[in-house]
């Protein structure tokens, strides 16, 4: 009777199991950021409770990288699931790397739109530069070629009749070291984000000579973009993504939420609360959408003056590297 009794536990245990599957291991979704803060990926999920999907159908992992265009060979490679593209690597992704596949999926945020911060271009208070055509024969520091605010600055030079090697110099540097090397006289002008542009020492010592929508006019900083394939293996767990961002992007940007939300911006960054405390996610910072639209229309212009510029061998049409269905479908769930 033991025997028998045993065996019938035995079976009704192996047949619960084959009814009840094993859960799935959270789908893991590497995240691009460039700047501590400024990019709210290398932050988005600080406070847990906004993110009810974390660790449940997915996970989500925050990468450096120093510019946009090391992210397109990492997306390319599958180094990373979202990258923090914009109108400059777009077109290289599209057409230099051949991802037709790539699919902006929401908006982080627009460089110069509604009024809000722009890029900005630094000289040395003493450096006798005065205006854009001073810079013939300087040396100028960006983060990363090809990324937006070196293309501003290339289109800002060649206005004024300025052309790369034959009339200055580009080197890259991290934002980090930029002020170090103005001050340094290692470069003559210096290209700069928020919260780098903000340094005090920095606006005793240094004039803005331009900013980035001087040269571009309003255009989309960063978008998130990701690869259609993938998307779509995992469309139930991005929209849970998507929804998590959208509800912390919404905390972030509620007034009420400042002061914490400028604690875990230093708290990351390592840098005294004071380095946020006046702009970031307030009017002072880059445009960012709570529904985290992108500006789609902004976007085919900038590409169209990268290829008029020489930047780009053709134009692409922006509209069909959108996907907005899993952003649309994280907005319904918290209408």
């Amino acid at each position: 009777m033991n025997f028998l009794k045993s065996l019938a536990t035995g079976l009704v245990l192996t047949a619960f199991a084959v009814a009840s599957p094993a859960r799935a291991e959270p789908v893991k979704i590497r995240a691009a950021w460039i700047v501590p803060a400024a990019n709210i990926a290398s932050i988005i999920f600080a406070k847990k409770e906004l993110a009810p999907h974390f660790g449940v159908s997915y996970v989500m992992e925050p990468v450096r990288y120093q510019g946009t265009p090391p992210m397109v060979t990492a997306l390319a490679v599958g180094e990373i699931e979202v990258g923090v593209l914009n109108f400059t690597s777009l077109g290289l992704g599209v057409l230099n790397a051949g991802m037709d596949d790539l699919r902006i999926i929401a908006d982080e945020f627009q460089d110069g739109a509604n009024g809000r911060y722009s890029n900005e271009y630094f000289v040395r208070a003493d450096s006798g530069i005065k205006t854009v055509a001073d810079l013939k024969g300087k040396v100028i520091a960006v983060n990363s070629t090809g990324a937006a605010i070196d293309i501003g600055v290339r289109a800002m030079l060649r206005k004024a009749g300025l052309e790369d090697k034959r009339d200055y110099t580009i080197v890259e540097a991290p934002f980090g070291a930029m002020k170090a090397m103005l001050l340094d006289k290692k470069a003559d002008l210096i290209s700069l984000g928020a919260p780098f542009s903000f340094d005090k020492e920095l606006k005793e010592k240094a004039v803005h000579l331009f900013d980035q929508k001087d040269a571009l006019g309003p255009s989309e900083l960063g978008f998130w973009v990701a690869r259609d394939a993938f998307l779509k293996k995992n469309k139930a767990a991005v929209e849970d993504f998507m929804e998590d961002t959208l509800r912390a992007t919404r905390w972030y940007l509620d007034p009420k939420n400042h002061d914490e939300a400028v604690k875990i911006a230093a708290d990351f960054s390592k840098a005294p609360p004071a380095l946020f405390q006046d702009w970031l996610f307030t009017q002072k910072d880059y445009f960012r959408d709570p529904n985290l639209q992108p500006n789609i229309e902004s976007t085919q212009k900038s590409v169209d003056l990268m290829r008029d510029l020489g930047f780009l061998k053709q134009t692409i049409d922006v509209k069909k590297y959108v996907d907005l269905s899993y952003l649309e479908a994280a907005r319904a769930r918290l209408k």
